[in-house]
């Protein structure tokens, strides 16, 4: 669906992107979301965002023969600073710096790996994937019709408002 909100917040420090199946990917999002505050409640500590990551992998990887039709992201920041982890439909984990996934990211990588240096600033960088999304969408069908851009820091987790987005591209 074009309309569908491709990224998911999973706790207050811990988000999701989604790319593939929707049903798959909602699914797994309640799965994340249930083990994430079980997590909190047990440990009375947010889950490290490796963990997180690396349940989803495991839940992929157990579903390898039947699997779920999705590539995610899970990124978050936790006593270890910001991470970003690549899982594929077979469960494969890679940690990352900067990664697109979906139909739409040979063209975000275009601006990904030109752009993204070392050491950019949070707001530097969430304006560079902002422009990566944007220039997707213009360039492929299945990419859908919007930005949503969050920004995970010791803060917790904020979704940046539609006038921010606005000021750094437009679609």
């Amino acid at each position: 669906h074009r309309h569908v909100k491709k990224l998911a917040k999973l706790d207050e420090h811990i988000a999701m992107t989604i790319a593939g199946s929707v049903a798959d990917a909602q699914n797994l999002v309640d799965i994340l979301r249930y083990h994430a505050n079980i997590y909190r409640l047990e440990s009375r500590m947010p889950m490290p965002v490796k963990s997180c990551a690396r349940l989803a992998s495991n839940i992929f990887f157990s579903q390898r023969y039947a699997p779920y039709i999705v590539e995610i992201l899970v990124g978050g920041y936790d006593n270890e600073g910001p991470s970003m982890y690549n899982v594929d439909l077979f469960g494969s984990l890679n940690k990352e710096k900067f990664v697109s996934t979906g139909s739409g990211s040979p063209v975000a990588y275009g601006i990904l790996e030109s752009e993204f240096r070392e050491g950019m600033s949070v707001d530097e960088a969430s304006k560079v994937a902002a422009r990566a999304i944007a220039a997707a969408i213009k360039r492929n069908a299945g990419t859908g019709d919007g930005v949503d851009v969050a920004i995970i820091d010791k803060k917790g987790y904020r979704e940046m408002s539609k006038e921010e987005k606005a000021a750094i591209v437009t679609i």
